[in-house]
């Protein structure tokens, strides 16, 4: 934590070394995580040995046997109707005008595959006791898949971080719809917080 930061807002926050080290929901049993840990570390020998990276998916799949079943993409190339809803929601963000750049790695591509083995042993929440005095102020959709981590932040520290949920939201609706996005408990918030 600096000192300088006075105050700091998010929409649609993430715990990327949570869901990567546990999965969406905490949803990785022990063993899904041993084995997400044992694959990392054999794709670790394998890219010094090609001198290169190969690309996966941040939260690592597993097959209908339970085995690691890496993807080289965040997104499919086109859209099946069938798709789960969180997938439906990145893809409609992603891979239409709304958010969809040829350099993204969620539009186009995936993160290195190795990417999620430094979160297992980093925890982003560990110190949140440490931000106060200063103050938080989490914004997430009331219909988003990634809400439970903005009420779990809320919950460890309640006189110091507040919590908007935004109806009629899911997560990519905070990124660009303007009308969505609270712009007024925003300005409030840092009015409040930056004198």
């Amino acid at each position: 934590m600096t000192r300088p930061i006075k105050a700091v807002a998010t929409a649609s926050m993430y715990d990327m070394s949570r869901s990567m080290s546990r999965g969406h929901k905490d949803s990785y049993t022990r063993e899904q995580r041993q084995k997400v840990v044992d694959y990392l570390s054999r794709q670790r020998w394998i890219d010094a040995e090609n001198g290169t990276y190969a690309r996966g998916s941040h939260e690592v799949p597993f097959d209908e046997n339970g085995n690691v079943a890496p993807a080289n993409r965040v997104l499919p190339e086109t859209f099946s109707p069938d798709a789960d809803p969180i997938t439906a929601s990145f893809f409609d963000y992603y891979r239409t005008e709304r958010g969809y750049h040829p350099r993204s790695i969620n539009s186009t591509t995936a993160w290195t595959a190795t990417t999620p083995m430094s979160f297992f042993g980093f925890h982003q929440m560990a110190n949140i006791d440490m931000l106060a005095p200063r103050k938080a102020l989490l914004v997430a959709g009331a219909d988003a898949h990634s809400r439970y981590y903005s009420e779990d932040v809320q919950a460890k520290a309640p006189g110091t971080v507040g919590l908007v949920i935004v109806p009629g939201a899911d997560h990519v609706g905070l990124y660009d719809r303007k009308e969505l996005i609270p712009f007024d408990r925003l300005d409030e918030f840092f009015t409040n917080n930056l004198a």
